[in-house]
């Protein structure tokens, strides 16, 4: 469930997911955008169709967990953790919203239990109560309906006047007991916005059982029976299902459910997240939202969403096949490397070609695992093999390493393209020094502290007693040494780049000359010329690495520069690319999100013949 609640001065959109969720009913969508409901792929599309009609707008994130952010994760249990600008950890919904809103977000967007719980026991222990009993009611729902009035006010990516919607999401599902107090913080603030300012929609799902091919309406039936039991009484009911919910199923539900038919909006299965925009702008969500809640917006499609729309065509007629292996020790949870894989999407479709991402567990490429399963070994070899490029992401501790460094031995050897990204850049580092300056003790301080030659050490700010709030985290300015660097060239020849960062560990500066003098240049170096961020290998075709996290930048239509030139070089493409001054071609505009006054009839197509 949603609730859009539009003030005199700017929009709210509060997303509360209120659906019945089925173990089974994950959904067939590519890249599973919406399994379990989780994703939200209508809530970022609602907001691209106002992004479209040039409402500023910024979104909330509301999951009922404890803790303060995603500083120490579990991976095998949760996805990945998004990293902001301002350094805040969070989940990979934030991520969602960045990349389809084209928007930066802030640690503030992000609202949990325990921040909300915190702040207002701060509050008591300053005596700003005056002694008064601290409840839930009225004091923590207070907190809740407080954080998002004062951030709805904040201006967003350099805009300075105040946004004009902004969206909440509330996670979880309708009688959750964590989501009480703000599923009661938002009934009463449909009150305090009036009517004519809130728009609550509810997202459920349809399931359609095999075995009878029916649409079922009762798990909507009833979760906005139970939402109605609570205070909220939806005004639109957007319907996820496999198939095109059919004309008798949507008057069923507006029979049911009290809305009109025309407000019971469908989410099927599409050929790809890309499509999902256009799916609901041809339901007339737009024209909705305008009368509803009386928008400034015209009645003409966008230049945006005609380029989003083109995107969406266009990834549809792919014929081309890029394989990139992903060697990686959370490959068992593909959420764990959510970003990683939509900016190889980002690339791939630039330069017309589907993405074939294989999964790697790299303890599959170690020896030990040819002794205790054979099968496991040699597939995941034939995995390596095949690959026309390999990835080694970010990660922690040492489980994993061997395989990682067997994979990146591989590829610097047989000059197949290579990114590393944080961890990865460090064992490209490590694999180098061992294997071409013959130093076989190089290691990290993280896996060997006693490590008799320590190519990878801790930070001086690094406390190892404690990992909670100890990383080098948000946006950092990463400074090129020279302008022969392909990586220089593929961000558009600029001296210097901002990327965000997520680590505890950096290259050994005292080994630098060393490691230089063999053909590994560090090409980038922070604004201090202390740490070094980006490392590029003479003679090969695409060996680069990178201390910053550049997938947490990577949008649609902008994608990112380091995996852009692994895509380009893993089909051959990059020197062709590089020639002609790392311009997609002369329709590249399209890639700029916020340009409505771009007249190009057609999407960019990377011209490299």
């Amino acid at each position: 469930m949603y609730l859009f609640i539009h003030t005199h001065a700017h929009s709210f959109i509060i997303y509360i997911q209120i659906c019945i969720v089925h173990q089974s009913c994950h959904l067939r969508i590519v890249a599973a955008v919406l399994p379990l409901l989780k994703n939200f792929c209508d809530t970022l599309s609602t907001g691209l169709n106002h992004r479209r009609k040039r409402i500023t707008h910024k979104g909330f994130h509301d999951p009922g967990w404890m803790f303060m952010g995603r500083i120490v994760v579990k991976f095998s249990y949760q996805s990945e953790v998004f990293v902001l600008n301002d350094g805040g950890e969070v989940d990979l919904d934030l991520g969602n919203y960045e990349r389809f809103l084209d928007i930066n977000l802030y640690k503030d967007n992000n609202i949990t239990t325990g921040k909300i719980y915190q702040h207002v026991i701060n509050k008591e222990r300053r005596g700003d109560y005056l002694g008064k009993t601290v409840q839930v009611v009225p004091h923590i729902t207070d907190a809740v309906q407080e954080w998002v009035m004062n951030q709805a006010t904040v201006p967003v990516d350099g805009h300075k006047e105040e946004p004009q919607i902004c969206v909440i999401e509330l996670g979880g599902t309708i009688g959750d007991i964590e989501g009480m107090p703000f599923v009661e913080a938002f009934r009463q603030f449909q009150f305090k916005a009036k009517r004519e300012n809130f728009c609550n929609i509810h997202v459920s799902l349809v399931p359609q059982p095999s075995a009878t091919g029916e649409q079922k309406t009762k798990p909507t039936q009833n979760s906005v029976r139970a939402l109605r039991g609570l205070g909220l009484s939806p005004d639109l009911i957007v319907c996820r299902s496999s198939t095109p919910i059919e004309m008798a199923v949507k008057e069923k539900i507006s029979m049911f459910c009290h809305v009109k038919p025309e407000q019971v909006i469908c989410i099927h299965d599409v050929s790809s997240t890309y499509r999902v925009p256009v799916l609901l702008e041809e339901q007339g969500i737009v024209k909705y939202f305008k009368e509803r809640l009386d928008l400034p917006i015209g009645d003409s499609a966008s230049n945006l969403l005609f380029k989003w729309r083109n995107m969406a065509d266009r990834y549809e007629r792919l014929q081309k096949t890029c394989s990139i292996a992903l060697v990686g020790k959370y490959t068992k949870l593909r959420d764990c490397y959510a970003s990683v894989f939509k900016a190889l999407e980002h690339s791939a479709l630039a330069i017309n070609h589907k993405l074939n991402l294989m999964y790697i567990d790299s303890i599959d490429l170690e020896q030990t695992t040819e002794t205790e399963d054979p099968v496991k070994f040699h597939e995941a070899w034939q995995k390596l093999c095949k690959a026309d490029g390999v990835l080694v992401p970010g990660g922690f501790g040492i489980r994993g390493t061997l395989g990682k460094l067997q994979a990146i031995s591989w590829a610097r050897a047989r000059k197949i393209p290579f990114l590393g990204v944080c961890l990865g850049m460090q064992l490209a580092v490590i694999e180098f020094a061992r294997n071409c300056l013959n130093l076989k003790d190089a290691d990290s301080t993280e896996f060997e502290p006693n490590a008799r030659v320590p190519v990878v050490i801790d930070m001086p700010e690094h406390n190892p007693g404690n990992l909670g709030g100890t990383m080098r985290l948000g946006i950092r300015r990463t400074v090129f040494k020279t302008e022969n660097s392909i990586l220089r060239k593929l961000y558009g020849d600029v001296p210097f780049i901002e990327e965000r960062h997520r680590h505890r560990y950096e290259v050994n500066p005292s080994l630098i000359n060393q490691l230089e003098q063999n053909d590994l240049s560090f090409v980038g170096q922070d604004v201090d010329g202390e740490r070094m961020e980006i490392i590029e290998l003479a003679n090969h075709p695409y060996f680069v690495g990178v201390q910053f996290h550049p997938e947490f930048s990577s949008r649609p239509m902008k994608p990112s520069p380091p995996y852009l030139g692994l895509l380009l070089a893993a089909t051959g493409n990059l020197n062709a690319y590089l020639l002609r001054g790392c311009k997609l071609s002369s329709s590249d505009r399209y890639s700029d999100a916020s340009d409505d006054s771009f007249s190009e009839p057609r999407i960019a197509e990377l011209d490299i013949s």
